[in-house]
């Protein structure tokens, strides 16, 4: 633990230094209706997160954080349909000009329940994590050498000749991961990314984006565990009702008597 929060303290920066930074992910007034729902699922989002940045996104059950991570990867409203308002660019590309097999080139969407990622086309989990380069065309040397280092990252090598299908929810939630990192994306969208594995593989998998973060990648990560936040994530955002209620530093978002009311108790 006191590893990640020495880590999180030395990528720490000031919300006022990072607006000078290129933005990897631009809300602009959005909001977002699924098909046929009586409401918008959020409203009135407006984020800029600059390139480079690890942002954690937290608050209570239905308060839009999963339909957030959909919409920057565009499956939103391209594969669920639904209505959009506003604005959403990603990469300097609007996403409503770029389908989803296109953005996920460069991004990458990590789902809750790491099954749905699964293709069910591979037999063994070395083609698996496989599968999202191949389709894209990259060279059968570089794909050996992106599957290797993404197995070894999330630590399933052990695992490469089982059948995805044979896994544990944990196992599962690794290959998943995997997959995403063969493809070497610059930004990762993580919806709860730990929330099947142990204390040790959370805390290796936690090792792993540290390192991708000091690398330059863009990370959103969606959390309830709020102590991981505050170590992990030197901005934070918290959403209740489909709103963003409060976007700042650890403490100063945990200071909002909204936060602490709906989201989590404040920090000492």
């Amino acid at each position: 633990m006191g590893a990640r929060a020495s880590g999180a303290r030395s990528h720490r920066r000031s919300l006022r230094g990072m607006e000078m930074i290129e933005p990897a992910v631009v809300f602009e007034d959005v909001g977002y209706a699924y098909q046929e729902a009586p409401r918008e699922a959020v409203s009135d989002i407006n984020l800029r997160i600059g390139a480079g940045e690890w942002v954690g996104v937290t608050g209570p059950t239905n308060a839009g954080k999963s339909t957030l991570c959909l919409l920057a990867m565009g499956l939103a409203p391209h594969f669920f349909g639904g209505t959009l308002r506003g604005k959403i660019t990603v990469l300097g590309t609007e996403s409503r000009a770029i389908k989803v097999i296109e953005r996920s080139t460069d991004v990458g969407l990590l789902f809750q329940n790491p099954f749905t990622q699964i293709s069910g086309a591979r037999e063994r989990i070395d083609e698996e994590v496989a599968f999202g380069p191949e389709c894209h065309g990259v060279a059968q040397a570089e794909i050996e050498e992106r599957v290797e280092e993404a197995m070894r990252l999330v630590g399933i090598s052990a695992l490469a000749a089982r059948h995805p299908l044979d896994l544990s929810g944990g196992q599962l939630q690794r290959l998943a991961l995997a997959g995403l990192l063969a493809m070497r994306p610059k930004v990762l969208l993580l919806d709860e990314p730990t929330s099947q594995l142990d204390p040790a593989g959370t805390a290796a998998i936690f090792e792993v984006l540290g390192g991708l973060h000091e690398s330059g990648t863009t990370i959103v990560m969606v959390e309830h565990r709020l102590e991981t936040l505050c170590e992990l994530c030197p901005r934070i955002v918290a959403m209740v009702g489909g709103r963003v209620v409060a976007d700042g530093t650890p403490q100063d978002v945990f200071s909002r008597e909204v936060v602490q009311e709906r989201v989590g108790m404040p920090l000492d």
